[in-house]
């Protein structure tokens, strides 16, 4: 399942054979996750990659285009591992749980509501509409495996994107009171039986 969590977010912690903007971009990432938008400088990120200042500014004019940046590449890793996911011949409940729990071990520790809220009142229109870009293929690859399940007769015709929604609302709700449930595995399996029950009573 590691390896799940990293396809669902975060990438390697590895900078070897990166180029130096990759690694800028990783090393950026990896702060932004760990204390936030607002406690991060270009002076951090420079010091932390070991580079100069003037590198960092030399690939990101702004702290909000690294930061737009490394969220939407970001966004762009969990829509890969999402589609990874879905690739698979498993039932789509399966695949469901396997979500659940790549999803909520990859942000572990972290406040996403927080994370984004912290940016985004300093953020252009420009880098929004970029990160909301991102947010909706990552929601897309959702709601066309709701779809395929639906053309299956899995699962009677909902608003797909409204389900896509709910369901990562609810990993959310529940991750918000993990101590409630037995387990991480218990929390993701729980949310996808009250989630697919919702679903079945459709019609």
């Amino acid at each position: 399942m590691e390896n799940s969590q990293r396809q669902l977010g975060r990438p390697r912690k590895s900078t070897n054979e990166l180029s130096t903007k990759d690694t800028i971009l990783q090393i950026a990432t990896f702060l932004f996750l760990e204390k936030g938008y607002p406690l991060i400088s270009m002076d951090d990120v420079a010091q932390r990659a070991d580079v100069t200042k003037a590198t960092v500014y030399y690939h990101y004019k702004t702290k909000d285009d690294l930061f737009t940046d490394a969220v939407v590449k970001l966004m762009e890793r969990i829509t890969g591992g999402i589609n990874k996911i879905f690739s698979t011949d498993e039932p789509f409940k399966v695949q469901l749980h396997k979500l659940g729990v790549a999803h909520l071990r990859a942000t572990s520790g972290m406040d996403v509501n927080l994370f984004m809220k912290e940016a985004r009142h300093s953020l252009s229109p420009e880098h929004e509409a970029q990160l909301k870009e991102a947010e909706d293929k990552m929601y897309q690859a959702i709601e066309d495996r709701i779809q395929q399940s639906i053309d299956k007769k899995e699962i009677p015709p909902c608003n797909t994107h409204l389900a896509a929604l709910l369901f990562m609302s609810m990993l959310l709700t529940g991750k918000n009171h993990e101590k409630s449930f037995n387990s991480l595995e218990d929390l993701v399996a729980q949310t996808i039986e009250f989630f697919w029950n919702g679903l079945a009573h459709q019609e």
